[in-house]
């Protein structure tokens, strides 16, 4: 009986539109932030941070980006890992500093050394230039849409990890191909490296996560949201009614790289620390990160909580649970892992369409009403 809107009165617009309208909802997000701004930090390990903690939080924020393009825009887009790599790679440069080259006032060409910046500011930086390649590539939608974009988007992925495969400036010329995350911390405590202690990388990861969902989630109740709502729901019928599809298509590319670019670069600085980029930002991965946003619900801020949840700590219990406890073959574990993901795709798109957040919104619900059947 505690779940009740009974005694929540509004008395403004903004109270009557805030994101958790009943009392209870919003002391468990309080909550929620309590431990995991102020409890985690202070029994998380290297265990917990590189197997469950730092993918997951890198996780979701790729997911929130797709989900805004794919879930609220409804433009497919199988290039996520290669939007990563763009992050990784530029983040690298403005880690490393970056030799760029402009024209001189007669003509010639003048090279400028531009010095290492700080991690915050290159995993910022990084996105908006993953933003910009992300809108180059997303063009293409202004012409073509489902299969056809699915496809072009697709061949962004081969192509960007071909580029940075074959460009040598993109990791320093090094003879491996591989490219290395140096040490940098923010406000005196080292967040890349080696040395890097686990809950300051967790800390830098989790107001990554929380600064990225509270501007997706305001983005996506304000009008540049609906504009992307239109669009998905009914391209023509938007364009009849006001909505211009350039701006509406190009501006959810922009958002979306953005948050895959950050995703991208914290995934190679903060977690791997090495990258290359075959190995790191395959197709796999692209294919990953859709079947968070599938399994976690299309067009919910928090169905991409669920499903980069669900998919980074299911593995994490199959092998302690299958390999650990009973003794099975890891190969065999993960053929199984397979099947899980496999079937509960297909599950969710027949029965359940916007997956584990709209079971979770049926759930609410039902405890709203119960014991009443009505």
């Amino acid at each position: 009986m505690f779940y009740r809107e009974a005694g929540d009165f509004k008395t403004s617009y903004a109270q009557d539109a805030q994101t958790f309208p009943i009392a209870f909802d919003r002391y468990r997000y309080y909550a929620v932030l309590a431990v995991a701004f102020g409890i985690i930090p202070f029994v998380i390990n290297d265990y917990w941070a590189n197997a469950i903690f730092l993918p997951l939080l890198i996780y979701t924020i790729a997911a929130i980006g797709l989900n805004i393009l794919t879930g609220y825009c409804g433009q497919v887009s199988l290039g996520t890992a290669g939007f990563m790599a763009v992050g990784a790679y530029a983040c690298y440069k403005f880690m490393t500093g970056m030799d760029i080259w402009l024209m001189g006032s007669e003509g010639e060409w003048v090279r400028y050394a531009l010095p290492p910046i700080n991690i915050f500011f290159s995993v910022i930086l990084a996105g908006a230039v993953t933003a910009a390649v992300g809108v180059l590539f997303g063009l293409p939608s202004l012409r073509i849409k489902g299969f056809y974009l699915a496809v072009a988007t697709l061949a962004a992925q081969f192509f960007l990890v071909w580029l940075f495969n074959k460009w040598e400036w993109a990791y320093n010329y090094s003879a491996s191909g591989q490219i290395n995350a140096p040490t940098r911390g923010v406000f005196g405590y080292e967040v890349t490296g080696p040395t890097a202690e686990p809950w300051a990388a967790y800390l830098f990861c989790l107001v990554m996560v929380v600064g990225a969902a509270w501007i997706a989630r305001n983005l996506t109740r304000g009008s540049v949201g609906r504009k992307w709502m239109a669009i998905r729901d009914m391209d023509i019928a938007a364009e009849i009614i006001g909505v211009n599809p350039l701006t509406a298509k190009l501006s959810a590319f922009a958002v979306s790289s953005f948050f895959i670019g950050v995703a991208g670069a914290l995934f190679f600085s903060v977690y791997l620390g090495a990258v290359e980029v075959t190995e790191a930002f395959g197709i796999q991965k692209s294919f990953l990160v859709l079947f968070m946003v599938i399994i976690g619900g299309l067009g919910s801020i928090f169905g991409s909580f669920a499903g980069a949840a669900f998919m980074v700590l299911m593995p994490v219990l199959l092998k302690n649970v299958l390999v650990v406890r009973m003794g099975w073959a890891t190969d065999l574990e993960a053929h199984f892992e397979f099947i899980i993901v496999g079937a509960l795709i297909v599950i969710f798109l027949i029965a359940e369409p916007h997956g584990l957040a709209q079971l979770w919104r049926l759930a609410k619900e039902k405890l709203r009403l119960w014991p009443f059947p009505y």
